[in-house]
């Protein structure tokens, strides 16, 4: 396991003050590590989570050669080019069981969709594509199709011994459906992440407390949820820590027990006069991220020891306002060497950006898929954007389809890091990239859209 500074080394040009947002994910992938413990689960209790093992097909899929459509079989052989073909029907094979008999040169069999082709036949004409004669004669129209047409192959979709599903698979209702055609009735997937987290600062009410001065409602906690679980991961709510150091130990220590990864908000900043810092420094090895980008420049990121005297925390070392939402969740096996550390901005639209960005494609490693980041969608912009080189910025955007069937977009307006309200009206995020300058109306630019993320 590399320590933050071995990871450091490793990338050329790293400067934790003004790291490049392209180059976050580079020093994550290092830093994290996929769960190492796996399960068996039936089909019905697999959906969204990672294979831990390949599925390897025990039969072929289809098992026969098969009619792709409802139609007649024949050798395709005796099509001839701009020549109508004239066939007698001798038989019908229905699907779930072999039609018995010959074929002769100048026959055909009725055949229904997905019944095993006879032997000796290779083609099917749909059943409107024939005209009838006699009531024992079809006759197909001149070239209307090839030989071989409409024909399924034995071990087309999967061949029998081949890996029908790699590990690292995202478990998709598509996913489950294969493996449900293979007669498997389980899986073996890699156990469920934990992921603990919360919020920090003594500004911050949670809900059911009374307003004061200065003092705002809690949101970050319940977007950071709505992540999670999204993500499938097993969440662990520590609620509201206030700005003492013996709480903030408390969580910290009881997070890393119980859980692989903590993701807190609020408390990461140059120059705070909170201990969130302080203690994450004397708790594990973490580096501290001013990253080129807006929103979210500040970030914590590294590794949170678990001791294995730390017993099991109760919900008395937590405000009374949190103690109703903690999950009753037996602690990590203490051999553990602590849990991953993402330390996010506390504006609401800042910790929201900072997550899809960075903590989104590093948990989905941790969970040992291999599945990529969505990739980027390009629009056109019908607005000007002001933007310099230097910085990355998200844009909180609305895509829709013009006129012409192109992609546009445009922002949700006001743009600041503590307005949650233009996120809520976005369907994507604008990505202007580090270099990039101003953006003029027309001009394309990427977007990261949402949809099936959050």
């Amino acid at each position: 396991m590399k320590t933050i500074a071995q990871i450091a080394a490793e990338l050329q040009g790293y400067d934790p003050q003004a790291l490049k947002a392209a180059d976050v994910n580079a020093f994550l992938d290092r830093l994290v590590e996929p769960v190492a413990e796996t399960e068996e689960l039936p089909l019905f209790g697999a959906l969204g989570r990672v294979l831990a093992r390949d599925v390897v097909s025990p039969l072929s899929v289809p098992p026969h050669d098969n009619s792709a459509m409802d139609g007649y079989a024949f050798a395709g052989a005796q099509l001839a080019k701009g020549q109508p073909l004239t066939l007698r029907v001798v038989g019908t094979a229905l699907a779930g069981k072999a039609w018995v008999g010959r074929v002769a040169a100048g026959e055909c069999v009725k055949i229904m969709t997905g019944a095993i082709m006879p032997t000796g036949l290779d083609t099917v004409v749909p059943q409107e594509f024939t005209t009838a004669g006699d009531g024992e004669h079809i006759t197909i129209a001149a070239d209307v199709l090839q030989p071989g047409d409409n024909r399924r192959f034995k071990g087309e979709d999967l061949m029998q011994g081949g890996v029908a599903l790699a590990r690292g698979e995202l478990l998709t209702p598509a996913a489950l459906g294969l493996v449900a055609s293979l007669g498997l009735p389980t899986v073996t997937v890699a156990r469920r992440l934990r992921v603990a987290y919360f919020s920090t600062g003594d500004e911050i009410l949670s809900l059911g407390e009374a307003p004061r001065e200065g003092a705002v409602y809690d949101s970050n906690r319940y977007t950071v949820f709505g992540l999670l679980t999204r993500l499938g991961v097993e969440v662990i709510d520590l609620g509201v820590v206030r700005d003492e150091p013996a709480l903030l130990e408390a969580a910290f220590r009881q997070a890393a027990q119980q859980a692989d990864a903590i993701i807190t908000s609020g408390g990461v900043s140059v120059g705070e006069a909170d201990h969130t810092r302080t203690m994450m420094k004397k708790l594990g090895d973490v580096a501290f991220w001013r990253i080129a980008m807006r929103p979210g420049r500040p970030m914590a990121v590294g590794r949170i020891a678990a001791t294995e005297s730390q017993e099991k925390t109760g919900s008395s070392a937590y405000p009374e306002s949190a103690s109703s939402y903690q999950n009753d969740i037996d602690p990590a096996p203490s051999a553990r060497s602590g849990a991953v550390l993402f330390g996010l901005p506390g504006n609401p639209v800042a910790v929201m950006v900072t997550f899809l960005a960075f903590v989104h494609p590093a948990l989905l490693r941790m969970m040992g898929s291999r599945r990529a980041a969505p990739p980027l969608l390009r629009a056109r912009c019908t607005e000007p954007l002001r933007k310099k080189p230097g910085r990355t910025e998200y844009q909180r955007g609305l895509v829709t389809t013009a006129a012409d069937g192109t992609l546009q977009v445009r922002t949700t307006g006001n743009q600041g890091s503590g307005v949650l309200s233009s996120m809520v009206q976005a369907n994507g995020l604008i990505v202007l990239h580090h270099g990039q300058g101003n953006v003029a109306v027309g001009d394309m630019v990427d977007v990261m859209v949402f949809d099936g993320v959050i």
